[in-house]
């Protein structure tokens, strides 16, 4: 008997899909059995995500969504709906541009705002508008993007750690609210991922901190990596695309409000 995949008939929607943790946990997804609808505001990059998948003998689809806009969202969940039948696996994947690197008494309001009110739109819009039609079949799976900087106390990242604290705050919340319905929410908290500074915004962020130190960002990492982690290393996009297919599929049944530590021992709970 073959072996089925993790997320064998499921139907998955990752907004950001064409990012760098977005596109590698489509892919993931679609490895494990799911059709995967590939959602973000560049049609270019999920274009090629969905060429990978569709290679690799897998099925998925590009929608171009803005993630910010209700009306955007609802509009492209009624495709997935009329396409897929069904929705099970929401992850918001989507990244920000933003500053990081400005002590407080440099930082304006603006910028220590602007993550904090992408980020918290983003995943209310398309948690609630997911949530519509699994909240129908009383199940599904919701899952959200973290970082330590939630936990951690320190210079330079004011409205991006608090960003993760209201993003780690709204996935426990919610939890309670849909978990009667039969839908989970577990959020995925993981440190810099190296592979992704070329093909995200992250290389941008970290670039504050870099000149600030008279380091390259590569420098700054390598160095972070080697003595602030347990494990010696920051995860791979591979690690946390597979967690995050664990984490949709029912042998992950039992979990949820959950925060999952995938920082390799930069911060311990």
């Amino acid at each position: 008997m073959a072996d089925r995949g993790l997320l064998d008939g499921k139907v998955a929607v990752v907004y950001g899909g064409g990012g760098a943790i977005g596109g590698a946990a489509a892919r993931e997804f679609a490895r494990e059995g799911a059709m995967v609808f590939v959602a973000g505001r560049t049609l270019r990059a999920l274009e090629a995500v969905v060429d990978e998948i569709r290679s690799a003998g897998g099925q998925a689809e590009a929608g171009a969504v803005d993630a910010m806009d209700e009306e955007s969202v609802d509009s492209h969940l009624d495709r997935v709906l009329a396409v897929g039948g069904r929705i099970d696996v929401a992850l918001n994947a989507i990244g920000v541009a933003h500053v990081q690197g400005t002590p407080f008494g440099e930082l304006s309001l603006d910028a220590f705002c602007h993550p904090i009110d992408r980020y918290t739109r983003a995943n209310f819009i398309t948690a609630r508008a997911v949530a519509r039609p699994m909240r129908a079949r009383r199940s599904g799976v919701i899952l959200t993007l973290s970082t330590p900087g939630s936990r951690m106390a320190g210079t330079g990242y004011l409205g991006y750690g608090v960003t993760c604290a209201a993003i780690e705050a709204f996935s426990r919340i919610l939890a309670g609210e849909l978990g009667t319905f039969g839908i989970r929410v577990i959020c995925l908290r993981s440190d810099v991922i190296p592979e992704a500074l070329a093909s995200s915004h992250s290389r941008r962020v970290f670039e504050g901190f870099a000149r600030r130190a008279g380091r390259t960002v590569e420098e700054l990492i390598e160095e972070r990596q080697r003595t602030g982690t347990l494990l010696g290393r920051f995860p791979s996009l591979r690690e946390v695309a597979w967690f995050a297919t664990f984490a949709a599929s029912e042998r992950a049944g039992a979990m949820t409000g959950a925060i999952a530590n995938l920082t390799c021992g930069s911060l311990v709970d």
